[in-house]
């Protein structure tokens, strides 16, 4: 399959911090559990905690009169950064990178008396990154019986040397720089403006910016203040469900549509579920709400502030119940009093925002994003807001060769939204009687290029693209209701249903344009583009206009081609010599493959051109042009190449049964073996008869 959904362009400095936040929260996220128990042990077992226990807690002397050791002390000196660490590595170059990262943060530890959480997350990728590039030097050039020697000898001798320089000097500058963000938070604090972070918060949350500022700097600068004081306000700068929660309420009391009868279902995910991208759709519709949130914000920190309250570790997801698990012994008044007073003004400020609004009910949510794009004059900033759910709305569509078997949500971290999304489309697929099909969720930093079908916030569908070139792309501006889930359902049913053509070979269009299936027929369950379906030629068939779709002068068992573009030219001037199209289609062919690579796996790849030219096509053809040495497609190895122009849905009959060729290896390896044409065409005959 090859997606066709394409976001429209943010800036580069929104997608550049994004990144850079998901890379961070791909550190965090992973080892959430391991921050979860040291905070559980610390607010039991510290000096101050529910439990004091010298042993554990780390304070007052043993026996001998030497003092208590603890394990909260440990944990967060060491445990946590290198594990921080590890995994930054291991995202850059495996486990290979992982451990060279590992061993250079022990530099930095043993260089400070400060957790060196910052400082892991600058040496953990930094070891694998300057590894990799280490090894790409000899790489190819070590002899036979040495590798293993080499490999561990220079990942020991690297990560030695990069924890002499940690210890040397990066210790020194995280330690100043640590010590300088804490005497900005300090001024804040003792000056009462820490609210005024509301600013930049609330909004970088809308807008998933939120990791950066979350993982990058109050989470380190929290922990350290939690090992001073017992607890830190820091961590709930961000995590508080007051302000979300409020505009919910709103919704429920004073929204109209599909939003006033989400709102309810939201708003019970959002606070006890802790899944706050869940009411970003709500505040995309009207922008002016970040307004309440913004108050609800510094209400809930002005709170904190005043009453002296905090948490002992970050509270993730940013459930009311992960805040109350991890709310120090002294502060569960602030801590309740904030969410409860966040929620309040959020309330207030969102209910006369929606009351005095002239909206006429035309903020449903399932038909907002499709309505905003033709409403710019109207509604520009929020149609802005949403582009991305209508990204691939005019495409052309998605060659599907195998049913659907993987789908997976991705998100920022992995946590949040797409693990809502991903239970309620999984209920729906198995309520469709579906149950082998898997529904999984993930953070984007860690998608590869194995699912069927990736789902996820408009937002963030242009940095998932590049991970999972190969799936269809759906963009959803709401995680609970979005009619995207009937579109996938219909796609799953279409595609793993015994004798659809969709199961080999239809085209479905991606997000907004995706079509249910069973709007074409039982034989031919999806159309191609704007085409639609009619019966298909058999292979050596004739069509409606007399021209077959595969014929035996289209079939080449020796190409002549070496490379990528001279590939599909090849293809390209079988289907111009019998007329199928003109010039100008075989170079859509070019422009679609620079677009989306059209590589399908199993040595296949089917060029074609794109919507927009269609018009170039006189007839359905397929050409078919072996190459049994392979070639080179943008990395991966092809040795079938199928060239496809289609007109209704002539040409789904031959895509079929090459569909069901390159799913099952038997008939592959027949297919290389063929010594005639005859042989192809027979091949395709049978496993369509």
């Amino acid at each position: 399959m090859a997606t066709e959904t394409v976001a429209k362009p943010r800036t580069s400095a929104r997608v550049g911090v994004q990144k850079f936040g998901t890379f961070l929260s791909g550190m965090i996220m992973p080892n959430i559990g391991a921050f979860i128990a040291w905070g559980l042990i610390t607010a039991l077992f510290i000096e101050k905690g529910w439990i004091p226990v010298p042993a554990l807690g780390g304070f007052g002397t043993n026996a001998d009169g030497d003092p208590n050791g603890g394990i909260v002390g440990p944990m967060v000196t060491y445990l946590l950064p290198i594990l921080i660490a590890y995994t930054g590595g291991r995202m850059v170059y495996d486990v290979r990178g992982g451990v060279v990262g590992a061993i250079a943060t022990m530099g930095v530890i043993a260089g400070t008396d400060s957790p060196m959480f910052i400082g892991a997350m600058i040496m953990g990728p930094l070891g694998g990154w300057t590894m990799k590039k280490i090894d790409s030097i000899w790489d190819g050039k070590i002899r036979p019986g040495f590798e293993m020697l080499v490999n561990n000898f220079s990942a020991g001798i690297w990560g030695a040397l990069l924890a002499l320089g940690g210890f040397y000097g990066l210790s020194w500058v995280v330690q100043r720089f640590t010590d300088g963000a804490g005497a900005v938070v300090g001024f804040l604090v003792n000056n009462g403006l820490l609210p005024l972070t509301s600013i930049f918060i609330e909004p970088a949350k809308v807008l998933f910016l939120n990791n950066a500022i979350n993982h990058g700097v109050l989470t380190p600068l929290g922990i350290q203040q939690s090992l001073d004081q017992g607890k830190s306000i820091l961590f709930l700068l961000e995590a508080n469900p007051g302000p979300g929660m409020g505009i919910l309420l709103a919704y429920m009391f004073f929204g109209r549509g599909a939003a006033r009868a989400s709102a309810p279902g939201a708003a019970i995910i959002h606070f006890l579920g802790g899944i706050h991208e869940i009411y970003f759709p709500y505040v995309l519709m009207k922008p002016i709400l970040i307004l309440a949130a913004i108050g609800g914000g510094m209400t809930g920190i002005a709170t904190l502030a005043i009453t002296n309250s905090g948490l002992v570790a970050p509270a993730a997801p940013g459930s009311i119940i992960a805040v109350l698990a991890q709310t120090a012994r002294d502060s569960y008044l602030g801590v309740i009093l904030s969410v409860i007073l966040a929620t309040t003004v959020s309330f207030l400020i969102a209910s006369v925002i929606l009351r005095a609004s002239k909206n006429t009910g035309e903020d449903d949510l399932s038909a907002a994003t499709s309505r905003m794009e033709a409403m710019k004059g109207k509604k520009s900033s929020v149609s802005s807001a949403l582009t991305g759910d209508r990204a691939g709305a005019h495409g052309e569509g998605t060659v599907l060769t195998r049913p659907v078997r993987n789908i997976v949500f991705a998100c920022d971290a992995g946590m949040g939204s797409s693990a809502m999304g991903a239970s309620v489309l999984r209920n729906k697929i198995k309520a469709a009687g579906f149950p082998d099909v898997k529904v999984t969720n993930s953070a984007i930093a860690n998608l590869n290029d194995t699912y069927d079908v990736v789902v996820t916030h408009q937002d963030l569908t242009a940095r998932a693209q590049p991970r999972t070139s190969s799936a269809v792309h759906y963009s959803v501006d709401n995680f609970m209701n979005s009619p995207k889930y009937d579109d996938i359902v219909e796609l799953v049913r279409s595609s793993n249903t015994e004798g659809a053509v969709s199961e080999a070979g239809t085209t479905a269009a991606p997000a907004e344009s995706a079509q249910p299936a069973a709007a074409a027929s039982s034989s031919a369950a999806a159309t191609h583009g704007a085409h639609a379906a009619v019966p298909a030629s058999g292979v050596d068939g004739q069509a409606a206009e007399g021209k077959g779709v595969l014929l035996r002068e289209s079939v080449v068992l020796n190409g002549a081609s070496r490379d990528r573009d001279a590939a599909i030219d090849e293809a390209g001037k079988l289907l111009l010599d019998r007329g199928a199209v003109d010039v100008s289609y075989v170079h859509a062919m070019h422009e679609r493959e620079e677009s989306v690579s059209t590589y399908m796996g199993s040595f296949l790849a089917i060029p074609h051109g794109t919507n927009d030219a269609k018009e170039h096509i006189n007839h359905s053809a397929v050409s078919i042009i072996r190459y049994p040495e392979g070639i080179d497609w943008g990395g991966k190895q092809v040795k079938f190449v199928v060239g496809v122009a289609g007109i209704n849905n002539e040409h789904l009959h031959i895509l079929s049964s090459i569909a069901k060729i390159f799913t099952n290896k038997a008939l592959v390896a027949q297919l290389e073996e063929a010594t005639t044409v005859e042989e192809v065409l027979e091949l395709f005959g049978k496993v369509n008869a």
